[in-house]
């Protein structure tokens, strides 16, 4: 294909637009969370606003933000890392708001509770215990206090309220973190659940947590506001761990979410072009609509040449990811594999990295390197 003519498919193919519940997106490009660190006391300030708005005015489609602390004790690692609770927060959060749709992109909070992987006295509160399904590590050691059935119902009001607020002052969405081993995705995965009460088990078991989350949020909020539930079978340096061996396996986790509220699941991958189970060469999203069907985003080193192990932990290899064509993208984006595909490491090199594409522009895209992570460009 000549490069005019891919241009013109990537522009059709991606500036479809795309409507969930009360949310059309205009077109097909979200940009993934991604932690940065650049709010002190946890309060989003001009230069987040600004930070988000380019990507909004640089086109795309949907924002999601970084992870956003819920308001429980234990949910953070981080006093720079936002919440999403308390009035100077959500102020700073309703001018980011603000910014995105003067912008015409759409927007949605990623509301977080980091569960174990926070360290014993990590702020915003370094008195509040580290919490856990069963008191165990992502490697296995003991690690956390297990948490009482008066810590699940804490947490999961914490999260319908964050779900309500970010409705109030006026996002698009709302996406809830069940993945990459963070506390929700700490119930589902079995190595972390060994509970023996209604939470821990059989999948049906290890997902209830989960969907007690999707059910509050979804009754805290109005019906056409979209709920969307990230989750991964990796997790955080277990980059092999897998929840799901089976389509079968994974159904029976998706399904309670379905039953639950989610709207659209955000499958996160380290490379979107890896097939998910064998015998098919649909990735974890394509596996994820076809067994729900319901709309999902994908995910994983799209516009890159390699994943964010490499670029990210020291000694793994190179530190810049070099741009690469998204022609596979959109072939699996044509076969409605997914709906719509959210860019990381590509958007922090290139705010105009959706602007480029649409318009045929990619030889000017800026590869990412490492030490980009260390502005809020």
């Amino acid at each position: 294909m000549s490069i005019n003519g891919s241009a013109e498919r990537a522009a059709q193919v991606l500036s479809r637009p795309f409507t969930v519940g009360g949310m059309t997106v205009p077109n097909r490009i979200a940009m993934a969370p991604m932690t940065r660190m650049f709010s002190p006391g946890g309060v989003p300030n001009a230069d987040v606003v600004a930070y988000y708005g380019r990507r909004a005015a640089g086109g795309v489609g949907l924002i999601i933000t970084e992870g956003t602390y819920i308001e429980h004790p234990s949910a953070g690692l981080s006093d720079s890392v936002p919440r999403f609770y308390g009035e100077d927060a959500l102020a700073g959060w309703a001018e980011v708001v603000r910014q995105v749709h003067l912008a015409g992109g759409r927007i949605a909070p990623q509301i977080w509770h980091v569960g174990v992987s926070r360290q014993e006295g990590a702020p915003p509160y370094p008195e509040a215990p580290v919490l856990s399904p069963s008191g165990i590590g992502l490697n296995g050691e003991p690690a956390g206090r297990a948490m009482t059935q008066d810590d699940v119902d804490a947490v999961i009001a914490a999260f319908a309220e964050a779900a309500a607020d970010a409705e109030r002052i006026g996002f698009d969405g709302v996406e809830l973190h069940g993945a990459h081993g963070y506390l929700i995705d700490q119930f589902l995965w079995s190595a972390t659940n060994r509970r023996g009460d209604a939470y821990g088990g059989d999948p049906a078991s290890r997902v209830r947590f989960a969907t007690e989350i999707v059910a509050a949020c979804r009754k805290a909020v109005s019906a056409e506001f979209p709920i969307i539930f990230r989750m991964s079978q990796w997790k955080q340096d277990h980059y092999d761990a897998r929840m799901a061996e089976t389509p079968r396996e994974l159904e029976a986790l998706l399904t309670p979410l379905v039953e639950a509220g989610v709207d659209v699941f955000h499958s996160s991958t380290r490379r979107y072009w890896t097939p998910e189970f064998e015998g098919s060469d649909l990735n974890f999203a394509g596996w994820t609509k076809k067994l729900t069907g319901k709309s999902t985003i994908t995910v994983g080193s799209i516009g890159l040449d390699q994943d964010f192990l490499p670029t990210f932990v020291p000694g793994t290899g190179s530190e810049q990811a070099r741009v690469a064509d998204i022609e596979n993208l959109l072939d699996r984006l044509e076969r409605d594999e997914f709906d719509l595909v959210a860019v990381g490491r590509a958007l922090l090199a290139d705010p105009e990295w959706a602007a480029k594409v649409l318009s045929g522009r990619t030889a000017d895209l800026v590869p990412f390197s490492k030490d980009q992570l260390g502005t809020l460009h």
